[in-house]
């Protein structure tokens, strides 16, 4: 089972793409094929002395610019990383691909390349966010900002279905993030996907509010790609401003840093809790293949643990299961019609 790795992508391209793809092999025996310019790949391979890896290399001559337009992406770069990463998961040549590269042009090629699965109007981007229990997949994260409430539902279903099969929650809880958590708070638009998912099989508690996708009250937080994007940024911008806050008191005087020293095994405890590259990366699902779509900025452990996290999702089956929960969600009598 191959997972086609673009190497090009991100801010730091094969220096550190391909590092984490070769740790994976290393790590978890992960059989990867390194898409994008060959000379620049081999260099990285023979610095990393993996030669002996048996790691494929497939040559693309383009690559996706993070400020190029999906548009552009699709018409103009024909023989991309991103988009031959695409097209191996397409013909069957590899069961995922993973990127750091440009999270429009990924989407967009996503659909147009490997197409959507049966029953999914429009794939979502879903976050994989730390919580006092475990985790929280937070979706649509910036896939669709202007959703219908039946894609909602969709959404729903499809996180569902990655909590219990990747994260392994017997029945992971589902909330539909709004303004309050009575019933008739929020937008017309929640309101009418509150109705929905009340009326699904899905173990939905209702409304949450922003507090409860890091409390732990629900496994799945479903919302509209907008407001899931801006969640998403304040938390990573807030994470950035506490760390560099704890820095600066820990470093401030003598006392402070023989307490920094003390409390250090705890801090690093705390650390390892937050750490986004424990999951690699934010699965798009809803597209016919799997794809795991990488910050710009990952390092080499996000790298390693994406194409960990590509290999789970494809190994369980992942995509079946969503189409089955779709179906049953329609017999139960979901909304059908309205593909978009």
């Amino acid at each position: 089972m191959k997972i086609a790795v673009d190497a090009m992508g991100g801010d730091h391209g094969p220096a550190v793409v391909v590092e984490g793809a070769v740790a994976a092999v290393r790590e978890f025996g992960a059989s990867v094929v390194l898409v994008g310019d060959k000379p620049a790949i081999e260099r990285e391979v023979v610095r990393l002395k993996a030669q002996n890896l048996g790691l494929e290399i497939c040559h693309a001559s383009q690559v996706v610019g993070m400020g190029e337009s999906p548009s552009h992406a699709l018409r103009r770069k024909r023989d991309s990383s991103l988009r031959v990463s695409a097209e191996l998961v397409r013909d069957g040549k590899a069961a995922a691909f993973i990127s750091a590269g440009n999270t429009g042009a990924a989407m967009a090629i996503s659909m147009f390349v490997i197409g959507v699965l049966a029953g999914v109007d429009r794939p979502a981007i879903a976050a994989v966010l730390p919580n006092l229990r475990k985790f929280t997949i937070l979706l649509d994260a910036g896939a669709n900002v202007d959703p219908k409430p039946w894609h909602l539902l969709q959404f729903a279903v499809m996180g569902h279905v990655y909590a219990r099969d990747i994260l392994g929650l017997d029945s992971p809880r589902v909330g539909l993030l709004s303004v309050g958590e009575e019933e008739g708070k929020g937008t017309e638009l929640t309101r009418e996907a509150y109705e929905q998912l009340k009326a699904s099989s899905l173990n939905f508690v209702g409304n949450v509010e922003g507090r409860d996708i890091y409390n732990g009250r629900c496994d799945v937080v479903v919302t509209d790609g907008f407001t899931g994007n801006v969640a998403l940024k304040i938390s990573e911008s807030l994470a950035e401003m506490l760390g560099d806050m704890l820095r600066e008191e820990f470093l401030r005087d003598r006392r402070s840093k023989l307490g920094a020293a003390l409390a250090m095994p705890a801090f690093e405890r705390f650390r390892r809790r937050i750490d986004y590259t424990e999951m690699g990366g934010a699965p798009l699902l809803g597209i016919d293949g799997a794809a795991i779509i990488c910050h710009g900025a990952s390092p080499v452990k996000a790298i390693k643990n994406a194409v960990r996290v590509a290999r789970e999702w494809a190994q369980a089956g992942l995509n079946e299961h969503i189409k089955a929960a779709l179906e049953a969600e329609v017999a139960r009598g979901g909304r059908e019609e309205g593909r978009e």
